[in-house]
Formats: structure tokens, sequence, C-alpha cells
């Protein structure tokens, strides 16, 4: 199987980005494609998360981040990812006061445009405790400015989508962003195709 369309979820923490990952995966499955749906990988991490992780444990993510992509790319038709390196690169600058010294920005750079389509989601909804990460809303908010600061450097236009952590429902119009992520349905496809013209080519013996 080729590698999967692939689109990540990005943003701060308690925007609705899981949410929104299984109700679009959904879509996925609805129009007819398989899917494969990527964790967050910091909820598994053993060095620490929120306000207090390292670098080390911010490089530490990214690494697992960029493995499960690896792992997960063949398995299906479309890759679904809660998270992508340019938003736990975001957390990572974070814990290293907007240092680099593991040399990873070359790395997030080039993976960064491994993705076919991004979709940045925007906190207008309170923070919960969800017994994993942080409810601290400076920490949100710090992450949110490297955000704006590092997305519009990493991420080509062209392939960002943003929301409102709000519209984030079953009701969104995932069947849209399904359909520009991996084109129309092969039905309608084969529809299209079957009402051209055909065009013979000339050839030597003509």
């Amino acid at each position: 199987m080729p590698p999967a369309h692939k689109i990540a979820f990005i943003g701060s923490h308690s925007v609705r980005k899981t949410n929104a990952v299984h109700s679009f995966a959904g879509a996925v499955g609805r129009s007819g494609r398989s899917v494969e749906v990527g964790r967050e990988v910091v909820r598994f991490s053993p060095l620490g998360l929120n306000e207090g992780a390292t670098p080390e444990a911010q490089l530490w993510v990214i690494v697992s981040q960029i493995q499960q992509e690896l792992e997960l790319r063949n398995r299906a038709e479309v890759l679904v990812l809660d998270r992508a390196v340019v938003d736990n690169f975001a957390y990572f600058l974070r814990a290293t006061g907007g240092e680099d010294p593991f040399d990873v920005k070359p790395l997030v750079a080039r993976w960064s445009q491994t993705y076919d389509l991004y979709v940045r989601i925007r906190p207008d909804t309170d923070l919960r405790a969800d017994g994993v990460r942080s409810t601290n809303e400076k920490f949100r908010n710090d992450i949110e400015k490297i955000l704006d600061l590092i997305v519009p450097r990493y991420v080509d236009p062209e392939r960002l989508v943003e929301v409102w952590a709000s519209e984030i429902s079953e009701e969104f119009g995932w069947a849209g962003l399904v359909e520009r992520l991996c084109g129309p349905p092969a039905d309608v496809a084969a529809a299209k195709d079957q009402g051209r013209p055909l065009i013979l080519e000339p050839t030597l013996f003509d």
C-alpha cells in the first residue's frame, strides 16, 4: 500500500483536538476509505510533560511523533494524527527558552513538509482537567504565542485550515475536508472520467 494521505490536527492542549481527530476519522470511514489514527505521543512519555517538561522530554516527544508516523503510514489510505511535529516543537521551544540545543530545527522543517493537510484548532473554550494535561491558562497561552510564530514558518498556508475549538462537533463539515485531503470518492471520480470525450492521438500510421 502506498503512503497514506496524512492530516494532522494541531494546536495547544485542551482545544478538542482528540475529539476532532476521531470525528474526522469517522467521516473518512463513512467515505469508504480505510483510516488509521495516530495518538498524542506525549501521553506516553516516560520523562514528564506539561510545564515541568525538560528539553530532553520534549525531544523524546518529537522523535516519538516521527516514529509513530513512520510505523503507521502504510497501514491505511488515510492517516489522521493527534498532533504533528510542528506543535510538539512549540512545546520544545518553551522548554528550552527558545533555544535549539539538539539542532532539531532542520528536522522539524523537513518533516513538516510531509503532511498533506493541517487543521489548527484555536482555543475559545475553557480548560478542562483530563487527568493528564495542564489546566494552567498561561501555559496554554505561551504555546499559542509560539505557534503563532512558527506555524507560518513551517506550514505551507495552502495546506492549513484553521477552526475554533467551539466549532468541533460531529456536525462539522468533515466530508468537505475529507474530499480536500483525498479527492472525490472513487464512484464520483469514475463518473467524471466516463463523461470525458475520448481523444485519440495521431500515430505514425495515420
